[in-house]
């Protein structure tokens, strides 16, 4: 049965049941990857996952089922357990579906033919040859993986919302291994996009650099003292506490940003933004998992918080509009709220600026343990770390196995300069973060 199908099925069950208010969210994704290693084949995936979520509301309360299966049973099934799980909820917060007949931006990009499985074949494993021919230090272990995925998302309700999108990406995976005498380094570069117009030796190379970059070095001395982040480095500990900016956990006790729209939070050279139409996403949705629409959006501008990240309901208990944030982990999760493309915007600086502003400090190239050294709800943070010494503005000896400690709520309102090199990082998922060089006044090294 298919989704037009399986919708009919399901709206003649509610009929039946005398139910008003529902919803279908239909999600399905296609995905393929090939990893190489030692210039073979070593592993091949292919999957279709998905399914439909669907959601009642009787009364204030909201009701799930979720079924992998387009069935006519399995639409009779999901519509009784959903209307069976409404009426056991104890909830204070009451639940909301989108309204139909809303404006969306459609985002300004063509789909580009995905690979077939034999491109993705040949692409990973000419890039391998690529890999240990860029230099004689590239050593076993060294990897590189091609992937595409289509993913489709379809809500419709009764409440006129009828919508539908279609994601697609494809992309090559680097991981660069070097070995110098005993010492070795990793390091991994990612491009996404059509396979046949990406740069392989471009990525190659610069995989391969940074792993160079990586042998050699000694802890950082101890001490508290200026520190310039990277841009991956500050979009991690950006990803890390983005849950601050959610009005869910403000709203539950979870945030120290709640109450706070409107109060300097941060410099006043710090601006963060989320747009889902960033042009580096790989995933532009024009709607979130509500049906609402989605919009770029300035959450901090000029050290000030300016809003929170909202879905209906929390919307709705703050007295203000959804920003479009609803979000789902897969189709039978409940609703939750997550940024699309959250920044840290741009400043007027060269990386080389700050570096000369920092004077003698320390760079942080990559932040390790974020999930076990950092508390999201504190802000607190004592985190591995692994970068250069900066020495009158330049960067010097290359350090490693040193912990960089502070907390970061306190880190953006000690940032004193940023430079004009933002990039999303990394940006695999429907959830990307990025940042430029980030310099920061002050923060605690331990070291040798």
């Amino acid at each position: 049965m298919d989704f037009n199908s399986f919708k009919e099925a399901v709206l003649a069950r509610c009929k039946e049941k005398g139910l008003t208010d529902y919803e279908l969210y239909y999600e399905t994704c296609q995905s393929t990857s090939v990893s190489v290693f030692r210039q073979e084949v070593d592993r091949f995936t292919g999957s279709t996952e998905g399914g439909v979520c669907f959601r009642t509301l009787i009364g204030n309360r909201m009701g799930y089922a979720s079924t992998e299966e387009l069935t006519a049973q399995e639409a009779v099934r999901i519509v009784d357990a959903a209307a069976d799980n409404a009426a056991t909820l104890e909830s204070e917060d009451p639940g909301f579906l989108g309204e139909g007949g809303q404006t969306y931006e459609a985002p300004d990009r063509d789909l580009y033919p995905l690979p077939t499985t034999a491109e993705l074949i040949d692409t990973a494993l000419d890039a391998q040859k690529r890999l240990y021919a860029a230099d004689p230090s590239v050593s076993d272990g060294s990897t590189t993986q091609t992937l595409m995925e289509r993913t489709e998302l379809k809500i419709w309700n009764s409440k006129g919302l009828d919508l539908s999108y279609v994601n697609q990406i494809a992309g090559l995976v680097t991981v660069a291994v070097v070995a110098e005498g005993a010492q070795r380094a990793n390091a991994a570069k990612i491009a996404l996009g059509q396979l046949d117009r990406i740069d392989r030796d471009g990525v190659v190379a610069e995989a391969v650099r940074k792993a160079l970059g990586k042998l050699g070095g000694d802890p950082a001395p101890t001490g508290t003292c200026p520190v310039v982040f990277s841009p991956k480095a500050m979009a991690a500990l950006l990803q890390t506490y983005s849950g601050i900016f959610s009005a869910r956990r403000a709203q539950k006790g979870l945030s120290r940003l709640a109450d706070r729209e409107g109060d300097k939070i941060a410099a006043e050279c710090v601006t963060i933004v989320d747009d889902p139409f960033h042009p580096d996403s790989p995933c532009p949705v024009p709607f979130d998992a509500e049906g609402s629409p989605t919009c770029r959006k300035v959450m901090v501008s000029g050290g000030t918080l300016t809003t929170l990240l909202y879905d209906l309901q929390t919307a709705h208990k703050a007295g203000r509009h959804t920003t479009g944030n609803a979000a789902k982990g897969s189709y039978k999760s409940p609703v939750g709220i997550r940024p699309f493309s959250m920044y840290l915007a741009d400043g007027p600086h060269t990386a080389e600026e700050l570096l000369e502003k920092a004077g003698d400090g320390v760079y942080i190239d990559s932040v390790t343990g974020l999930h076990a050294g950092a508390n999201a709800v504190s802000g607190d943070f004592s985190l591995q770390s692994e970068g250069f010494l900066i020495r009158e503005g330049r960067l010097t000896d290359h350090v490693k196995s040193f912990t960089v400690a502070g907390n970061f709520y306190d880190l953006l309102k000690d940032i004193t300069a940023l430079a004009n090199d933002s990039s999303l990082q990394d940006p695999l998922g429907p959830t990307a973060f990025g940042a430029p060089t980030t310099l920061v006044k002050a923060l605690s090294i331990a070291g040798k």
